[in-house]
C-alpha cells in the first residue's frame, strides 16, 4: 500500500521539530528501534543510541542549529525529506562561522510508520568551506 502523503507530511514536520528541539533522543525516536541513518555514504548510524550520538554531534558543532523543512517529495514508494540547516560553529574547537546547508534524506519507512532507513545527502565540501570561511 502506498504511503499516505498527509500522514507523511505530519511525520516530516514532527521530525523537523525534533531536529530543532536540540534533543538528540527526540530525533532518534523517529526511527524504528533498528533504524539507520547513513550520511553522504559514510558508516551508517544503526539503532537509537547511535542515532542519538549522530544528532548530538551536529548539536555540539552547531549549538544554535535550526532545520527548515523545504519540501517533502512523495512519489509512489519514494519519500524524500528536503531540508536546510543553519547554525554557527561555536562548539568545541569551532571556527565561529555561520553555515547554511541544503540537503535531503531518502526514507524507507517501517511498518509502524517510523524511519527504517534514511540515506542523507548534502554537499560536504560546501559545508567544510562554510565552516572555514562562513556563508
Amino acid at each position: 500500500m502506498p504511503p499516505d502523503p498527509a500522514a507523511l507530511r505530519a511525520f516530516a514536520e514532527e521530525y523537523n521539530a525534533a531536529w530543532c528541539s536540540m534533543d538528540p533522543a527526540r530525533v532518534a525516536a523517529h526511527y524504528a528501534p533498528g533504524g539507520s541513518l547513513t550520511i553522504n555514504g559514510g558508516t551508517p548510524s544503526v539503532g537509537r543510541d547511535a542515532l542519538t550520538a549522530t544528532a548530538r554531534s551536529f548539536y555540539t558543532a552547531l549549538p544554535d542549529m535550526q532545520v527548515y523543512l523545504r519540501e517533502l517529495v512523495v512519489e509512489g514508494d519514494r519519500i524524500e525529506y528536503h531540508w536546510t540547516f543553519t547554525g554557527t560553529n561555536t562548539g568545541p574547537g569551532g571556527t565561529g562561522n555561520a553555515v547554511r546547508v541544503d540537503g535531503f534524506e531518502s526514507w524507507t519507512m517501517s511498518d509502524d510508520g517510523l524511519i527504517q532507513a534514511s540515506i542523507g545527502t548534502y554537499d560536504a565540501a560546501e559545508y567544510a568551506r562554510q565552516l572555514a570561511h562562513g556563508i
